[in-house]
Formats: C-alpha cells, sequence, structure tokens
C-alpha cells in the first residue's frame, strides 16, 4: 500500500515564517503534495531566494530515507547544467519537537508542462522538440553521471520565466527530482519493496522487478512524448495496477494512432523508446537526443519557444490568510508516486491478467463497435469542417519564412494576409537578423489577418561587457539577459585596489567572447584592497622592530632566537609572516626572530689559560695546540676576533712556547 497517502499535513500551517536548520527562513507555501510540501524561501546567509521541499514528518524519523535522502541530494547536486534544477543543499532540522527532512533547491518562477498540457492537450511537433531537446540534456548530464531519475512525468518538467531583450519572454525548460523517489522507497519499506513512481511513466522492468536503468528513463521520456503529441497516455485504467499491467503485456502504441499528424520518422522513434525489452530501446538519454536531434533537422522542424504559463491558481495560507500559488504539479497531481509491496503487485498483476484474458473477447466486439461509431462520427465531421470551409474560405496557410532576412520575413507574412509580432532571440547557428521560424509553425492552418509571432535570431549570445566594481546582481542580471547561465567560481576572488568587496572582480570568459545558448558564465568577486604588507625590519632592533610593526597596523611578539650569519646579537633576523606578505585579519600578529650570534672576542697576547676563561665566558670553545702548555702566550685565533659566529663554536689558538 502507499506509504504517504494522507494528503495535506500542519507543516503547511507551521513552518511559514519558520528558520529550518538556522538558515532557510520559510516565506511562503508554493505547493503541496501526499510526500512533501515546497515553500518559497530565502537563505539567510547568501540572501538569495530558494524553493525548500519539506518531506512530510515521517519520513525524518526513518533511518533510512535519512540515509538514503543524503547520498542520493548529494548525488543531484552535482549535477551542473542549464536545464537542471540545481539543489543546494539539504538537511534535516530538529530545531523544534518536529523533526523536518528538507531539500533546498533553485526557485523556479514559472509552472510544468503538466499544466501546459492540461490548458493546450496535444502540443505540435515544433514546440514537442524545443521541450524534449533540453529535458533530454539534462537527463542526458545525470545519465552521463550514473544517476538514473526514475520518475520521469511532465510535473517534474518545469517551465520558468527568464529574463529576455525582447517584450515576449519564452519560458526555459528544467527537470526536477533527480533521484528524489529513490531516496522515498527507502523510507519504512522492506528489501522486497519496488518504488512505482508515477505508474502512467512506468517502464515494464519497473513494475515487474522494481530495478531502473537508463534504459528506464528512456521508456518514460518515450510515454512523455507520446503525451505532448497526442494529449493523453496511452495507458489508463480503473486503478494503478490496471495501468501497470498495459505496460508490461502490450506494446505502446504510435502516437499517430490518436495523432495522424504526426511524421512517420517521429511515431519510430516513440515507438522504440518504449519497448518493452529494454535492450530494444535507445540505450540513455544522450543516443534518444541524438536521434531526436537529427530527426528535427531532417524533417526541417525548427524548435518552437517554449510558452511562458498565467499566473497559476492560488490558495489560502493558513497562517496568515494570504493568497499563495499552488502548482498541480508540485501537489495535486493525478500523477502521484507511489510505493507497493512487491509481493502485493505480483499477486494483483497475476489476478489482473487472468480477469484480462476472460473480457478479451467481450473487449474486441466492443471495440469493434465503438470504432465504427467513431468513424461514423469524424466522417460526418469532417463533411460539416469542409462545407464551412468552403463557405467560409477565411485561413490562410503560415508560410515558411525560415533563413530569410527579417524585412524578407515580415513582408513574405503580410502577403499571407497575417499581422507579424516580431520577438528576437539568440541562437547558436542561426546568423543575427534572419528568421528562425514563427509560432504558430509554418504549414500552420490559421484565420486571415491573425497575428504570427516571427522568432529573429540576434545571433550567438556574446559575454556582456562588465567592469570590476559591477555590483554582482547587476552582473548576474546582464548575464542572464543575454540567455547565458551566471555562475560564480569562488576559487577565483582575489583582491583589487578599487572593487569593493564583494563587487565583481572579472568574469570568464572575457567580456566580447560568443558562447552557445544556456553556456556558464563564470564570476569571480572581489575581496576588496589588499591588507598592507608586513614591513621589512630585519637589521632593526627588537624594539624598534616593534615598535616599526605597531605602526603598521601589527600585533609583534617574541617568536626566538636564531643564527643568521652576518647579523649581531640582538639584531632582527626576520619575521613570520615574512615582510611583504599581506596577513589577513583586523590586527595581524607577526612574530619577531632576533640574531643570537657570538662576536668572537681577541685573545692573542694572552695566556692560553686566560684565552680559554675568555672564550669560555662568550660561550665558545677553545681547542689550544697541543704543543702549547697553560701559560703560553697565544700567538694566533681562528676564527679572527670580531667574527660572528654560532653560539657553542670552536676558537682554534695557538701558543709559543
Amino acid at each position: 500500500m502507499p506509504i504517504a497517502s494522507r494528503g495535506v499535513t500542519q507543516a503547511d500551517a507551521t513552518l511559514v515564517g519558520s528558520l529550518l536548520d538556522n538558515r532557510y527562513r520559510v516565506t511562503g507555501l508554493l505547493a503541496r503534495g501526499g510526500m512533501s510540501t515546497v515553500f518559497r524561501g530565502i537563505d539567510t546567509r547568501l540572501d538569495r531566494p530558494v524553493a525548500i521541499k519539506v518531506m512530510h514528518p515521517q519520513y525524518a524519523a526513518d533511518s533510512n530515507f535519512a540515509e538514503r535522502f543524503e547520498r542520493e541530494a548529494r548525488a543531484a547536486a552535482r549535477l551542473h547544467h542549464p536545464h537542471v534544477v540545481a539543489v543546494f543543499d539539504q538537511g534535516v532540522d530538529r530545531t523544534t519537537d518536529q523533526a523536518y527532512a528538507f531539500l533546498v533547491m533553485e526557485l523556479v518562477d514559472g509552472g510544468t508542462l503538466r499544466e501546459l498540457l492540461d490548458q493546450r492537450g496535444g502540443l505540435d511537433v515544433p514546440l514537442v522538440c524545443g521541450i524534449a531537446l533540453p529535458a533530454l540534456r539534462a537527463l542526458s548530464t545525470a545519465h552521463q553521471a550514473a544517476l538514473v531519475h526514475r520518475d520521469i512525468k511532465p510535473e517534474n518538467v518545469l517551465l520558468g520565466r527568464t529574463p529576455r531583450a525582447a517584450t515576449t519572454p519564452s519560458a526555459t525548460v528544467k527537470v526536477a527530482d533527480f533521484g528524489l523517489v529513490r531516496a522515498m522507497a527507502s523510507a519504512s519499506t522492506t528489501s522486497s519493496s519496488v518504488i512505482l513512481g508515477t505508474v502512467a511513466y512506468l517502464s515494464p522492468e519497473q513494475v515487474t522487478t522494481g530495478d531502473a536503468t537508463t534504459r528506464s528513463d528512456v521508456y518514460s521520456f518515450g510515454i512523455l512524448l507520446f503525451e505532448m503529441l497526442t494529449g493523453q497516455v496511452p495507458y489508463t485504467g480503473d486503478s494503478p495496477l490496471s495501468v501497470a499491467y498495459r505496460h508490461v503485456n502490450d506494446d505502446v502504441p504510435p502516437p499517430s494512432s490518436v495523432n495522424p499528424r504526426v511524421p512517420a520518422a517521429l511515431d519510430e522513434l516513440v515507438v522504440r523508446a518504449t519497448r518493452r525489452d529494454p535492450q530494444s530501446r535507445q540505450a540513455d538519454a544522450g543516443v534518444l537526443f541524438d536521434e531526436l536531434d537529427r530527426l528535427s533537422a531532417e524533417l526541417g522542424i525548427t524548435q518552437a519557444d517554449v510558452p511562458t504559463l498565467p499566473p497559476p491558481d492560488h490558495d489560502v495560507d493558513t497562517t496568515t490568510g494570504d493568497t499563495v500559488p499552488v502548482r498541480a504539479g508540485a501537489g495535486h497531481s493525478r500523477n502521484g508516486t507511489r510505493v507497493y509491496s512487491q509481493a502485493e503487485l505480483a499477486g494483483e498483476l497475476a489476478g489482473a491478467t487472468d480477469e484480462h484474458d476472460a473480457v478479451r473477447p467481450r473487449r474486441r466486439r466492443t471495440r469493434r463497435i465503438a470504432l465504427l461509431s467513431v468513424l461514423g462520427l469524424l466522417l460526418a465531421a469532417l463533411l460539416g469542417a469542409g462545407a464551412w470551409w468552403f463557405a467560409a474560405g477565411d485561413t490562410t496557410t503560415v508560410p515558411e519564412v525560415a533563413g530569410m532576412d527579417q524585412a524578407s520575413a515580415e513582408e513574405t507574412l503580410e502577403r499571407a494576409d497575417l499581422d507579424v509580432d516580431v520577438t528576437r532571440r539568440h541562437h547558436d547557428s542561426v546568423e543575427a537578423g534572419t528568421a528562425i521560424g514563427t509560432e504558430p509553425a509554418a504549414g500552420t492552418e490559421v484565420d486571415q489577418g491573425g497575428t504570427v509571432e516571427l522568432s529573429v535570431s540576434m545571433g550567438r549570445p556574446v559575454v556582456p561587457d562588465i567592469a570590476p566594481g559591477t555590483p554582482l546582481a547587476d552582473a548576474e542580471a546582464a548575464i542572464a539577459d543575454v540567455e547565458l547561465v551566471p555562475v560564480r567560481d569562488s576559487d577565483a576572488d582575489d583582491y583589487h585596489e578599487s572593487a569593493p568587496e564583494g563587487a565583481v572582480l572579472a568574469v570568464t570568459p572575457e567580456p566580447g567572447t560568443a558562447l552557445d545558448v544556456g553556456e556558464e558564465v563564470a564570476i569571480a568577486l572581489s575581496l576588496g584592497p589588499p591588507p598592507d604588507p608586513v614591513p621589512d625590519v630585519a637589521g632593526l632592533s627588537a624594539e624598534d622592530a616593534h615598535d616599526e610593526l605597531r605602526d603598521a597596523g601589527f600585533e609583534p611578539y617574541d617568536a626566538g632566537e636564531e643564527f643568521s650569519e652576518g647579523v649581531p646579537q640582538g639584531a632582527v633576523v626576520r619575521t613570520d609572516p615574512e615582510a611583504g606578505a599581506q596577513p589577513e585579519g583586523d590586527t595581524p600578529r607577526v612574530g619577531v626572530y632576533v640574531s643570537n650570534a657570538v662576536e668572537v672576542p681577541s685573545v692573542t697576547g694572552r695566556t692560553v689559560g686566560q684565552a680559554e676563561s675568555i672564550l669560555s665566558e662568550h660561550g665558545l670553545e677553545a681547542e689550544v695546540d697541543s704543543a702549547a702548555g697553560r701559560f703560553s702566550v697565544v700567538v694566533g685565533q681562528d676564527p679572527e676576533a670580531g667574527e660572528l659566529v654560532e653560539p657553542g663554536s670552536t676558537v682554534t689558538i695557538d701558543g709559543f712556547p
């Protein structure tokens, strides 16, 4: 049975306004779900908006879930791609009596593919490619990192608003919740349990064994393509188990069986992606992306801009009375992630098989009658539509203008009795000033006098001119405005004479560099003006050195004695940090080392006995010529008088007679 079907918990009401893990301020409710609630929040340490997915309380108390949740979150956080919803942090908040496991993610302002499908039903092929290709790029990045999503569905494909120079914004595609379903599966289950994910998109092997590979994600994505092309999933039923049965025992039909306008090549791609035998599918999302990209080029399909969604429906925040957006894809979905017992599943599937075999002849007769009825209605509709068309005659076909210069494209569309609304966006391969395509796409029948959106290329995006000292927020906005992705490179942060601390130091690649849409631009920040260097006090007395260091803003201390050739006793040998270094801190400490050198005294003319006594007083050893007696007169010494030597050094003396 499902482990989480309790609906909304009291977390919705109690967490708004709280501070999770002493860092993440919960500011409002975004969405509710059967296993989690998503809040809008602020990272108080970095002062940036975030989305916080809070698991329902029973998960935080489950050790299996906590361990898997952390492992999967770390794996997801390593995915860095413009079309992946970034994972910033994870943890378990225990600041109150109730523990909450949470995931901190990039806040995506927009909606989900589910909402778009609910609004439009099936999508035209250019828009399907415009959504599927970036989503496959994201999934391919995960597969390259050996990370399987396990729960591909429209609710996990986000369509976020992104700033554009044009007056009509487009949406960017991002895939969310990598690995989360696997963590959910570990909570309160045994080794015999299996995560079903979302039953409408499950691969046969996930149903029968619970195993999921990159080919399982390919199957789920194939179902997603089917739904985008037709407006419906291939299998529906009275219960999740009846749908699971169809995945295991039936072949997914081609999308053209529902939507005859689907090209044959795209039909074949979807059918192959949804083969029941995993080895008959594309190996991973990268292979599926390459095939769809090549197919769209061969068919001359120009990817359509992904439309932005209108503001979401609103719900009432139970703590403040304020209205808050509640996204269907994040909570009120008809396609919820479910967990079933493997033994229960096997038994129910076996029962479903027996029942299916018993009613198959009756269903065939019913289907024949239904099919004849549908064909009759369709014929009548076509005849009526044809009569209306000949009578009205007020439609026109959107002409193909891709590749034309802007003026020619506008003229061509106007000759077809269409109004033109021009939008401009960057493109990796279409030259600036050249038409990319239209929305609706070329070949679409539209009303005469209707408005067509003409998309004109601005060429490849170029890294904007961002000077040192630019505020970080301004730099990020400028980079996003040209459809590039700003990222922080803290390893490159450094001091700068004029750029204040926290302002931009430099960007990489440098301004003026042409990049592909969605590529990253790294931002390094200034640490402020460099600290004062340690002055050179070598050779000064210890007292004078301490005074000079204090005047320079440092805190000197005696670090000890050491010998340095040529430096007299008591004079400074060196400092730690060394002269010229730039230690950090308000008042950095600097150690002062002084010389312990001994100046060799003169013992020439003294008796050997006197010489030995004098050298001993200076901490030196005497080595006497064996022929000399104690009362012999010293006629030579080595080292000579005045030389600087280490304490304990030996002085050789020669005596006469």
